[in-house]
């Protein structure tokens, strides 16, 4: 088996790791997130029309016709619609504003943009059509910041039970890592951030701790089968004898999580997004970040013990 050394630059990768942890931060503090219409309230809705060629901006002045509101939206055309039962296709589009509409405001607002388009010869369909208080916004961020906080400190009491002090330590260090790039790169990208990024984040710290805890395992096992080795080899050796499972199984997911980006639709992608991005930072952190971090504190702790003896 080849052995790769991947403890010997650590402080290169963990400088890079800093590095991308403060642009981040930078982003989410300074730029923030672009909320989903659940996290922030408003509107969002699909509509096709039976026009291929329509562009968004068509579609702008039509809706903005119909309320004022949307020379504001946020409007996106997805793909070309296949209508069931027949072979027609239909060009798609997402459109999201900050309004609240009651229903009898959704319905007189449906028969205004449908006569708006009739007008200029444009067939409009309305696929879905979600809206969200801003009082239920507020209740649903909440909700996902406790989850979050539950999920963490369930994780922290996992490895304090599972590992020593010092495992906990490193597995943290990796999950804040991965966390914070991933969430990151939802404001860097403007990518829509909703419950779904939520979930996404959730599962990968469990994703990323797995893996974490893999390595950590060999580690743990390696300490004494190769007592009276220097620690940064023994670490080096336990990641090099789990490489070939964290590589499969790494590449594995984001395959499927990538195709999941690149087809979904405008629900999913968020999700996948975070997926895509937070498996490849999730098996970076276990190899450069997690187990790294262990030797120094491992190295404390054999010369403390030597001491006593």
């Amino acid at each position: 088996m080849k052995n790769i050394n991947f403890v010997g630059p650590r402080y290169i990768f963990i400088s890079i790791s800093l590095a991308m942890i403060a642009l981040s931060i930078i982003f989410i503090f300074v730029r923030g997130f672009n909320l989903g219409v659940d996290f922030h309230g408003g509107t969002s809705m699909s509509v096709s029309f039976n026009n291929l060629e329509m562009t968004p901006s068509e579609v702008r002045g039509i809706f903005s016709k119909a309320d004022p509101i949307f020379k504001n939206a946020s409007i996106s055309k997805l793909h070309n619609l296949v209508t069931s039962g027949t072979q027609a296709k239909r060009s798609l589009f997402s459109l999201t504003v900050g309004q609240f509409f009651s229903p009898t405001q959704k319905d007189k607002f449906e028969a205004t943009v449908q006569e708006i388009a009739k007008k200029r010869g444009e067939n409009v369909h309305f696929e879905s059509f979600q809206t969200v208080s801003g009082y239920a916004a507020a209740g649903l961020r909440q909700s996902a910041m406790w989850a979050s906080i539950v999920a963490g400190i369930a994780l922290l009491i996992y490895m304090a039970f599972r590992f020593q002090f010092v495992f906990g330590v490193g597995a943290l260090a990796s999950l804040i890592h991965d966390l914070v790039i991933t969430a990151g790169l939802y404001s860097i990208f403007w990518i829509t951030f909703n419950s779904t990024v939520v979930a996404s984040l959730l599962t990968l710290l469990g994703y990323s701790l797995n893996d974490t805890v893999v390595v950590y395992s060999r580690i743990r096992e390696n300490l004494k089968k190769m007592r009276g080795k220097p620690m940064d080899e023994i670490v080096n050796v336990s990641i090099n004898q789990t490489l070939s499972r964290t590589i499969n199984t790494s590449f594995t997911t984001f395959i499927v999580v990538f195709v999941l980006y690149l087809f979904s639709g405008p629900v999913l992608r968020p999700f996948a997004f975070g997926m895509s991005f937070g498996v490849i930072t999730g098996t970076y952190s276990s190899i450069y970040i997690a187990s790294p971090i262990l030797i120094g504190w491992l190295e404390k702790r054999r010369r403390k013990v030597a001491l006593r003896r």
